[in-house]
């Protein structure tokens, strides 16, 4: 079936929601969408979610629970806004130094233009990348966070294990993701809104229904929780684990470089 999840071999690279792309072609295609959605990226969030991905993100950051020290340095990736990167500063007591990195550069300029208002720039630096390469030495971040981004990256397993070389020894990943719904109920009850209302309610707030039929299709195709920690693991992380959110609408998966 096209809307089948992909599981921990892979198949993300070549799915553009549920239609099968050639390899090499859903990069531009997912940067398109985000170059059209990135001045309403926080209401999208508030549309996908029905506004619980606020709580979800503190939870992540309070899983994370920064140091307050200015040594202390967080890599996240597919952040661009700063939405994560904001929380972990402020959890720091504004010590903890975020790097910010996207492949899309609108994104990164809706962050820049955001941390500037809340004066946070000295805190944070914004790097236009690719989570496949990322431009830093091995050994550099404390920690490797990435919200509702690692299913947009076309080669997940080579991000993993770039997200394994960029990290010191003791560090930790934290991916907080959409994921698989664990209750029957529920899981029918989040067909209805994903599939109906969550389109149209795009279309109403950007005039475009398009890319949020494609981040409501790309959701589906996501590996389950149990594949995708199968996944951390391959890259090389140890005591791998997963806590689902909201019967398991949203999952954070996490993993140690030890």
């Amino acid at each position: 079936m096209a809307d089948s999840r992909t599981t921990a071999e892979g198949g993300m690279s070549t799915s553009y929601g549920f239609r099968e792309v050639a390899e090499g072609e859903k990069q531009g295609m997912v940067n398109e969408v985000f170059h059209k959605v990135a001045k309403r990226y926080d209401i999208m969030n508030d549309v996908m979610s029905a506004g619980l991905h606020r709580a979800w993100k503190d939870a992540m950051i309070a899983a994370l629970n920064p140091r307050k020290d200015p040594d202390y340095k967080v890599l996240d990736v597919a952040g661009g806004t700063g939405d994560i990167a904001f929380r972990i500063i402020e959890a720091s007591g504004r010590q903890a130094h975020a790097t910010v990195l996207d492949i899309n550069g609108s994104m990164l300029s809706v962050g820049a233009e955001r941390a500037a208002k809340r004066k946070l720039s000295d805190n944070l630096t914004f790097v236009e990348a690719n989570a496949e390469e990322l431009p830093f030495e091995p050994g550099t971040f404390d920690a490797y966070t990435i919200a509702f981004g690692i299913r947009n990256v076309p080669h997940i397993d080579v991000a993993l294990k770039e997200a394994y070389r960029v990290l010191k020894r003791g560090g930790r990943l934290l991916v907080l993701e959409f994921s698989e719904v664990d209750m029957p109920l529920l899981d029918r009850i989040y067909d209805e809104w994903s599939f109906k209302a969550i389109p149209q309610f795009g279309k109403m707030i950007t005039g475009d229904a398009e890319p949020y039929q494609y981040l409501v299709e790309s959701i589906r195709k996501f590996p389950n929780q149990s594949d995708f920690a199968a996944m951390i693991r391959d890259a090389g992380f140890s005591r791998v684990t997963f806590t689902n959110y909201t019967g398991g609408i949203a999952a954070l998966h996490s993993g140690w470089k030890l």
